[in-house]
């Protein structure tokens, strides 16, 4: 079967899905949470360990060609979903084509030594080399120049039209969410012992360098502005929670580019779970104020414990959901968080990485959920995510789907 029939039988089956009325419903229900006046929580599964999850060959590519195969995967991907594990996913009713962004990079690279149990798992360990020690360190950092590739991404763009867009429109898609994670970056310049470490002995070379990887960044994104790159489509996750909105600031008819304040701006620290509230509002808090709080709304927090540092994390500004991990005490959350944000609820993976799911275990683990939002009247979004294994049991997420959807059900 050659790659045009391989992915025009695929896009029939994907519009399919992106017409459905279940499709139109839950993008109500996405946008009912995200503006806070939820209907009932949704629910998305994320970041799945695709290795172990091909049954009958539905992930197996067919296409030869790369470029195809990338679009190949999305339908796959999309329609697997679908028929396993549906929860409250949305499908945009269009083919994305992202345009191609290149940079020069910041000067210096990441020394590590990595180790992996399952070669087919990208989920490995990584130990880190401090190449972010000293001044001279930090003087080779400097800003990236950002470049768009427009005729590489219109010969793509056309190819993929050429095949689909007799089936299902084609778009060209460009940034939609201003990303700014400095201290995912800094630990794998510096090593996450050194990076404490120096926040305790060195204050003011870890701000010297916190502020370098700010100006970076917002240099970084004053370029895709300028560059009419950031896009305001909402047809995509937010780091796998719904993004759907009507509260985003609406670009004006006489506006040549989207900006920042059209997006949302997405942060986080996750390797301060391991300091105190006053230094995570000193070193990483005060410098999302002046990035992802100059974007229309904001989204904060991943695997960091934020339960008791709700009142340092609403100091952003238009800040509109907090991501809530299984680490953190959700009722304390909850109470915090109340009407005026979304609780975004992850639920522990370890769940579905056994070789049967306890489904006493967790029924009481959402229950705690579903019932901290209920009494504080939080919107909620529940998303299963980060999931490095199933032990190879798909069967363990589909159950998990089944149990959570029945629960918000009757929320």
């Amino acid at each position: 079967m050659d790659d045009v029939k391989v992915l025009r039988n695929l896009a029939f089956r994907y519009l399919e899905i992106a017409n459905s009325s279940r499709n139109t419903e839950n993008i109500k229900l996405h946008k009912a949470v995200i503006d806070l006046k939820q209907i009932r929580p949704v629910v998305l599964i994320s970041e799945l360990p695709w290795h172990e999850m091909n049954i009958d060959d539905e992930l197996t590519l067919k296409c030869t060609d790369p470029y195809l195969q990338t679009v190949e995967w999305y339908f796959r991907t999309n329609i697997y979903k679908h028929k396993h594990m549906l929860a409250d996913m949305i499908v945009s009713p269009f083919v994305p084509v992202h345009k191609i962004i290149h940079s020069t990079g910041n000067g210096i690279s990441v020394d590590e030594q990595v180790m992996a149990t399952d070669k087919e798992n990208h989920i490995i360990s990584h130990k880190y080399n401090d190449v972010l020690s000293t001044e001279d360190d930090l003087a080779k950092i400097h800003a990236p120049i950002v470049t768009y590739d427009e005729e590489e991404t219109l010969e793509r763009f056309n190819l993929i039209g050429d095949i689909l867009d007799v089936i299902i429109p084609v778009k060209l898609i460009g940034v939609n969410v201003y990303g700014f994670a400095p201290w995912d970056d800094i630990s794998r310049y510096r090593g996450v012992s050194n990076l404490l470490i120096d926040l305790v002995e060195r204050p003011e070379f870890m701000h010297k360098i916190i502020r370098k990887f700010t100006n970076i960044s917002l240099s970084y994104l004053n370029q895709l502005e300028a560059l009419n790159l950031l896009d305001n489509n909402t047809a995509f996750d937010l780091h796998c929670t719904p993004i759907h909105t009507d509260d985003l600031p609406k670009k004006e008819i006489n506006d040549k580019n989207t900006t920042r304040k059209n997006i949302w701006g997405r942060g986080m620290a996750q390797i301060f779970g391991s300091v105190s509230k006053k230094m995570h509002d000193e070193f990483d808090i005060s410098y999302m104020i002046e990035t992802i709080g100059q974007c229309g709304l904001a989204y904060y927090g991943c695997c960091e414990p934020l339960d008791k540092k709700i009142d340092i994390v609403e100091r952003i500004p238009n800040l509109r959901k907090i991501s809530i991990t299984p680490w953190a005490d959700v009722n304390i959350a909850a109470e915090a968080i109340g009407k005026k944000y979304v609780l975004s609820s992850k639920p522990n993976p370890a769940s579905v990485a056994v070789p049967i799911i306890d489904k006493d275990n967790l029924h009481r683990e959402i229950e705690g959920i579903l019932n901290a939002c209920r009494k504080n009247q939080c919107s909620c979004d529940i998303v299963l995510k980060d999931i490095s294994t199933c032990h190879g049991r798909p069967e363990n997420i589909f159950e998990w789907e089944q149990v959570v959807m029945e629960m918000v059900s009757d929320y």
